[in-house]
């Protein structure tokens, strides 16, 4: 999906810039030719790694005595506009191994960095396989700014395990984009409801495919910084 020059020009874009994190990307603020304003509410400020809650947990390593075995993926910043559902977060995380088998990042693929993501973003408890299955890649590229290569991959993700919800109900439909710096993966994901994607997912598309890692300050804290630190 690419956006017209008119849509490009119909959007109005705010700004959102993560120093302890280094990334930044745009966010729409208003939709003129549908006569919307969005109405976001940060709903994660942005912070630290170390300090972000896990996003998920790997109950196939985890054992009662030692607690979470695999809390990778962490959220660190999201923002939320409930009357449209519409999502824009971003979380980090180590490569998966199992899909990035390779240290040389220039070998690998969007379908596998999709794959690496995907399966440690389920808050459910399930194995890393079943999260694979709840999220459908519908599509995944790659490409190089700046020098640094930049995954892209569009996916859907059921809500309901019954098959009894309408079809159009039953997932959230993504757009996100990866990079990788330090050994660490810098995702972002913006969703709506399915039957909303024809509408919004233009708009989420331009937010997503803005993303970029910025030059560290020294308000950056990297994430293999107390790693395991909470507070």
């Amino acid at each position: 999906m690419k956006l017209t020059h008119a849509a490009e020009e119909a959007v109005k874009m705010g700004s959102m810039v993560d120093d302890i994190n280094a990334y930044s990307y745009a966010y729409p603020l208003e939709l003129p030719s549908e006569k919307l304003v969005f109405k976001w509410v940060e709903s994660r400020k942005p912070e630290r790694y170390s300090s972000a809650a896990p996003l998920s947990r790997n109950f196939e390593t985890e054992s009662v005595s030692n607690g979470p075995a695999d809390a990778r993926l962490r959220i660190v910043s999201e923002r939320l506009d409930l009357i449209d559902n519409l999502v824009i977060s971003v979380s980090i995380g180590p490569p998966n191994s199992t899909f990035l088998t390779s240290k040389d990042k220039k070998t690998w693929t969007a379908k596998d960095v999709a794959d690496s993501v995907l399966s440690d973003k389920s808050a459910l408890r399930v194995t890393s396989s079943q999260r694979l299955e709840e999220s459908s890649v519908l599509d995944a590229h790659s490409t190089d700014i700046d020098g640094e290569p930049y995954w892209y991959y569009e996916y859907l993700v059921r809500k309901s395990p019954t098959k009894i919800a309408e079809a159009s109900k039953m997932y959230r439909h993504y757009i996100s984009s990866t990079a990788e710096r330090d050994g660490y993966l810098y995702t972002i994901n913006a969703s709506t409801l399915g039957k909303q994607w024809d509408m919004m997912g233009p708009v989420l598309e331009r937010a997503v495919e803005s993303f970029r890692l910025l030059p560290p300050t020294d308000s950056y804290v990297p994430p293999y910084k107390d790693p395991w630190r909470f507070w």
